[in-house]
């Protein structure tokens, strides 16, 4: 287990392997096997040496793990379902009750102050409600575990933008009522301090409007006038470098020119879409707003290429990449 005699700039991370009937712990495997993620942390695996071995065998990588980590070797914490047999390949209740239990561990690991941030490879959200997680995704999940009623937001990543959002898993038509000017200012601090995370000493936030052409003046909808603009005239207060709101279906274009850093949507769709396009092998999702930094490849399980050692780590590498520098920065933050 974690030990208190480790560098002060290492983050430790905890590693899940996501759901083991898809390619996560193939991508788990491959990140342990990389020598430059050792030397950015300190790692402790939610598997079992045996099944890790297997893994890497099949994905055709070798591992260094030992009982603590250090820049050449990875902990193996182990899983309390390591030796359950679990079916590959689809989706099932064994699985999703491997996933939730490894991502529970996880989280006890950071309450405990072992770890300063969780990195986990593709879930699958239906193995998940098998077994029995109610909430509509995992980062109300993990809100939820960690008794967390703060301001949480899923935080979307390609290389070079970072989008994060008002609303998320909500229907359309609940979308205009849950926007007011607090919850505009709350997403773009967020992003802000996230980004800030990743390197950007000055984030160049964007932020959409809810109605075509930014509703014209109000001749489409108000939302602009009386919540976006208010919103980001608070960030704007605070010295967060925001602008806008500009409509949904340029902004786009001209965060890929590299004249944002970030954008902020208003629903889940009005960024998912661009993202994807811009970068949908390249993507990575952080549970934004948790008291733990928290990563992910946004790409899924891949069941039919499981077993085939083929699964590209372009994602996950990111992932991890990520949390290490979010859990840099918070490090940083409670020592100040």
């Amino acid at each position: 287990m974690p030990t208190e005699n480790r560098p002060a700039a290492r983050p430790r991370l905890a590693l899940v392997p996501g759901d083991p009937s898809g390619i996560g712990p193939e991508l788990a495997a491959k990140l342990i096997a990389n020598p430059a993620n050792l030397a950015a942390a300190d790692v402790y695996v939610l598997a079992g040496e045996a099944e890790l071995r297997a893994i890497a065998d099949e994905a055709g990588v070798s591992l260094s793990l030992a009982e603590q980590p250090s820049s050449e070797a990875a902990a193996v914490v182990g899983s309390r379902f390591s030796d359950r047999e679990v079916p590959r390949g689809r989706v099932s209740r064994e699985a999703g009750e491997r996933a939730l239990a490894d991502l529970t561990d996880a989280l006890a690991m950071y309450q405990r102050g072992e770890v300063d941030g969780i990195v986990f490879t593709p879930l699958n959200k239906s193995a998940l409600h098998l077994a029995g997680m109610h909430e509509e995704d995992e980062l109300r999940w993990f809100a939820k575990s960690l008794e967390y009623s703060g301001t949480t937001s899923e935080l979307n990543f390609v290389p070079g933008l970072t989008t994060s959002r008002v609303t998320s898993h909500v229907a359309i038509k609940e979308v205009a009522d849950l926007i007011n000017a607090q919850s505009v200012v709350e997403s773009i601090r967020l992003l802000h301090s996230v980004v800030q995370g990743t390197g950007v000493e000055s984030p160049r936030l964007a932020v959409c409007a809810l109605n075509p052409h930014a509703g014209e003046n109000g001749q489409f909808g108000r939302e602009e006038i009386e919540h976006i603009r208010p919103g980001i005239a608070l960030a704007q207060s605070e010295g967060i470098d925001a602008s806008g709101p500009y409509p949904c279906d340029t902004v786009f274009i001209r965060a890929s020119d590299g004249q944002f850093d970030g954008v902020v949507t208003m629903y889940h769709d009005q960024g998912q879409i661009a993202m994807k396009l811009m970068g949908f092998d390249q993507g990575v999702t952080v549970q934004g707003g948790l008291p733990v930094p928290i990563a992910t490849p946004a790409h899924g399980t891949a069941f039919e290429i499981v077993g085939q050692g083929v699964a590209k780590t372009g994602p996950s590498q990111r992932a991890f990449e990520i949390a290490v520098g979010l859990a840099s920065q918070k490090m940083a933050a409670d020592v100040a």
